[in-house]
């Protein structure tokens, strides 16, 4: 991967030298998701999916996830690589997130990895991490990508990007 600078001797991922189709690969940072003033998951166990000009999306496994705070939501799409999403509402102390939250209960071939596992939006909870680095959400409301000081843009998802 080819490598791009953020700063003063930092190097970064470039999501111009990602795959498409994507690519789901182990994390073994830490990977937190925080609303409402409580943890709602964490660990090390994450898995990114990298898409060319996508910031990576998190996949958590569900165990991760402090018992209690999903319920299932009625939205379901269609994704040309993992097939069919389905939804998660978030609810923390009696409030509830709507959509915070996917996972592809019987993904396609070459995503089986991901079974089991949810993705959150960033943009719709209070807090996401990775290794203590607060991260910001892919610009949009439909990606749910996480941005980070390591991974280096242009970024879809943002007006006139539908077309990349």
């Amino acid at each position: 991967m080819r490598q791009a600078t953020n700063g003063p001797g930092t190097a970064v991922e470039s999501v111009r030298d990602y795959p498409r189709p994507p690519r789901v690969e182990a994390d073994g940072r830490r990977v937190t998701v925080g609303h409402g003033g409580r943890r709602v998951a964490s660990t090390r166990d994450a898995l990114r999916v990298l898409e060319t000009h996508h910031p990576p999306v998190y996949y958590l496994p569900m165990e991760a996830v402090t018992p209690g705070l999903l319920v299932p939501a009625r939205r379901r799409t269609w994704c040309e690589w993992k097939g069919t999403a389905v939804y998660w509402d978030l609810v923390v102390d009696g409030l509830r997130c709507p959509g915070a939250a996917w996972s592809y209960p019987d993904p396609s071939p070459g995503f089986e990895r991901i079974r089991d596992h949810l993705a959150f939006h960033p943009s719709r909870v209070d807090r996401c991490t990775v290794d203590g680095e607060v991260v910001t959400a892919q610009e949009g409301d439909f990606y749910g990508g996480w941005i980070t000081s390591w991974v280096a843009g242009p970024f879809k998802g943002g007006p006139g990007t539908a077309g990349w």
